[in-house]
């Protein structure tokens, strides 16, 4: 009887001698002398490699039995790819077109194979170059309302559901590093985290303020609590590919139940600190102050088609245990349907500038930085543009009813910026 091999971490000389008795490669490959593999990984867990062949290319993904931004010294289950092949067949299910196509996953080797996408870069990428991709909106905006809505109480059948609440709380490990990194590394003296020399006097506030604490622990027990859906759970802008007509979102492994305004919060967040850092990557650049408007303006119609969308959902796919079809549209009430809507909308927006705060502060203080920040060269130029991101972060975190709508974060945004949209 054969035996499968025990689990080994892939080479990219090692890769074409473990994979290549499987049709899954060989068919879209080609044969296996002629294969040509790199690895690409820039992340902070996985071990992401490129195969080339006669026919075609293939990405292969594969956990690694620790978290590689830290090393053997934090070791990581390799269950987290079992989360992450899970997620992405339901995510890409409810919005298709969306997800990379999946042609193999084998649990025993923790690896996935997937669709390679050519041209596309990852979205951070084309925000330090200042490129615009006019379609990004849009699909990010219907990804977010699709999936957070088709995943929930208001959509679906309540034992399918439940069944995958049960199994995503699997994901104890990855769900467990979220709750610590987002939520309270970064306003303690934690040993993960790192910050740039320059704000100092900023971290020294943020450990003596109650009141962004108080924030923090509220939204964390919003988090753990708010079992509202099944989120992407680590969507930014480093889990999104784009070409100048496509959008793709990769890397579902934090996948978990949580409230709708977590994953819609992270993305926002991002671009907000997107922006913040335009002037520290082309200092006095016009196309530059131009740029972070388009980038204000997306996150602004990121947040219009997202709502729109969930609308047009609510109103004709709302057949989940917690639709009320029997208190509104049974008995004509079609305006109280429409008001519970609003409440709905109205209680993800308050939950999204929460978690949007938060996100800027674990991405300056915490373990997981961005690259748009780290890519600014100059310490006092980069702590500038962080300061403002950790400004904007305590306003929405800690007085979110601040802002009765995403233009009126995108003018706090354009304040601290200098004052010019």
């Amino acid at each position: 009887m054969l035996t499968r091999p025990p689990y080994a971490p892939l080479g990219a000389d090692t890769l074409p001698d473990r994979l290549w008795h499987r049709p899954e490669l060989t068919r879209l490959l080609g044969p296996p002398a002629q294969w040509r593999v790199r690895e690409v990984g820039d992340g902070n867990l996985n071990l992401v490699f490129i195969v080339e062949g006669r026919d075609g290319s293939l990405v292969v993904k594969q956990a690694l039995p620790y978290a590689r931004v830290v090393g053997e010294s934090w070791p990581m289950s390799l269950d987290r790819a079992f989360f992450e092949y899970e997620a992405s067949l339901r995510l890409g299910a409810r919005d298709p077109g969306r997800m990379p196509t999946l042609h193999l996953f084998d649990r025993e080797q923790a690896l996935q194979v997937m669709e390679h996408l050519t041209p596309h870069i990852i979205l951070r990428k084309g925000l330090i170059a200042g490129t615009r991709y006019p379609a990004l909106g849009e699909h990010l905006g219907h990804f977010l309302a699709r999936t957070l809505f088709r995943g929930s109480d208001w959509a679906m059948e309540t034992a399918h559901r439940k069944a995958d609440l049960a199994l995503f709380a699997g994901n104890v490990e990855l769900c467990g590093i979220t709750e610590d990194l987002f939520f309270t590394d970064p306003f303690f003296d934690c040993p993960r985290n790192r910050h740039n020399p320059a704000l100092d006097a900023e971290v020294a506030t943020v450990r003596a303020d109650r009141a962004l604490k108080l924030a923090a622990l509220r939204l964390k027990a919003r988090f753990c609590t708010g079992a509202e859906t099944l989120l992407h759970g680590d969507f930014h802008t480093g889990s999104v590919m784009v070409s100048a007509q496509d959008s793709r979102v990769i890397d579902a492994e934090f996948a978990t139940y949580g409230p709708m305004g977590f994953d819609i919060g992270s993305l926002l967040a991002n671009l907000w600190m997107a922006a913040f850092s335009q002037e520290g990557l082309r200092p006095g650049d016009a196309d530059a102050r131009a740029y972070r408007r388009w980038i204000r303006d997306l996150a602004a119609q990121i947040w219009r088609v997202f709502t729109d969308e969930f609308a047009r959902l609510w109103r004709t796919e709302r057949a989940g245990i917690l639709g009320g079809h029997d208190l509104f549209e049974a008995q004509s009430d079609r305006e109280g349907a429409e008001q519970a809507l609003a409440a709905r909308l109205a209680a993800i927006w308050h939950d999204t500038l929460g978690f949007a705060g938060l996100e800027m502060y674990r991405r300056v203080l915490g373990l997981a930085h961005i690259a748009e920040f780290e890519a600014i060269g100059d310490e006092a130029a980069r702590g500038a543009c962080e300061r403002r991101a950790l400004r904007l972060g305590r306003a929405l975190a800690v007085t979110p009813e601040r802002f009765a709508d995403v233009a009126a974060v995108n003018a706090l945004a354009v304040e601290l910026d200098g004052g010019e949209r």
